[in-house]
């Protein structure tokens, strides 16, 4: 009855919504069983009014930008999960550019460099959305979201807007205020610097380069499975304890670079489980060292 009143909710306020959809077509794991309850938002009106919907309804809900950093269980995801994809403008207003929480950071970095801006070439090639970005404070080849961000605009579950600034944040290593509050991130603001557009463009395709050649990106991933430990890096001490090539299921440790766990024969979540555990007890036994995840695990036991 919850859900049916939630579908007439949403039919009446024309957002669009999907009933038992599949997980792995939102993630780029290219992994998880059925959300409840899939809802595309297109404008923080609709988010605060479909937040607010599901609280009266107690209906859980998760937020989902581009999936890139998730991995969802193979029973799904209970409730509704929320999509901010539609939400995705992007604005230029002299040295600073403000961006929708769906927008892909991609799409960012090109209007930047489009736009002669420097700052934020090192996010070219990150696959996030510009939210999920500040989330998880994602950075690569030296820079992070917290250089180059000054504030966010965000929705409550109870419905209240509000803007944070960079301060407030509390952007550290792959964290972020957002992740222990209930705000959710609905546009970013970020203040690059005026620079000459062939050596902003140079510097990208640079970094993408880089990628390419070093990155198994031609397999489903969450990108980099552990979180860099103090002192060391996870890719690293997986190599050198040979598990390279290592696979549970259709889950293995690419080939080209151990830091990243790949679905390269329809895996599971049950399999990059496993072995994502045998690489952490291996690299325990070995170095001493506990690698703990980047990846976010979400949806049923």
């Amino acid at each position: 009855m919850k859900f049916k009143a939630f579908e007439e909710f949403c039919k009446l306020n024309k957002i669009k919504y999907q009933i038992k959809e599949p997980m792995s077509e939102h993630t780029s794991f290219k992994i998880g069983g059925p959300a409840d309850f899939f809802v595309n938002v297109a404008s923080n009106s609709q988010l605060k009014d479909a937040l607010l919907k599901l609280k009266e309804l107690e209906i859980p809900y998760f937020i989902i930008g581009k999936g890139s950093n998730l991995l969802v269980s193979d029973k799904g995801i209970e409730g509704a999960v929320i999509s901010l994809s539609l939400i995705d403008d992007i604005k230029v207003e002299d040295d600073v550019i403000s961006a929708g929480a769906g927008a892909s950071l991609a799409a960012v970095c090109v209007a930047a460099a489009n736009n002669s801006l420097s700052g934020l070439e090192f996010a070219y090639g990150i696959p996030a959305s510009v939210g999920g970005a500040l989330y998880m404070n994602a950075g690569a080849y030296g820079g992070e979201m917290k250089d180059v961000v000054i504030k966010a605009e965000y929705v409550t579950k109870d419905g209240e807007i509000g803007e944070i600034s960079l301060g407030e944040m509390c952007l550290g290593y792959r964290t972020s205020i957002f992740k222990q509050s209930e705000k959710i991130i609905t546009r970013v603001y970020y203040k690059l610097k005026k620079g000459d557009k062939t050596e902003i463009r140079s510097a990208m395709d640079d970094f993408m380069g880089r990628r390419k050649s070093k990155q198994p990106l031609e397999f489903p991933s969450a990108g980099s499975t552990f979180k860099r430990p103090v002192g060391y890096f996870a890719g690293a001490l997986i190599e050198q304890n040979n598990l390279k090539g290592v696979s549970v299921g259709g889950a293995m440790v690419s080939e080209k670079h151990a830091g990243f766990v790949i679905n390269y024969n329809n895996a599971t979540c049950n399999d990059v489980k496993q072995l994502m555990e045998h690489i952490r007890q291996t690299v325990l036994k070995a170095e001493s060292v506990e690698l703990h995840p980047e990846v976010i695990f979400v949806g049923r036991e």
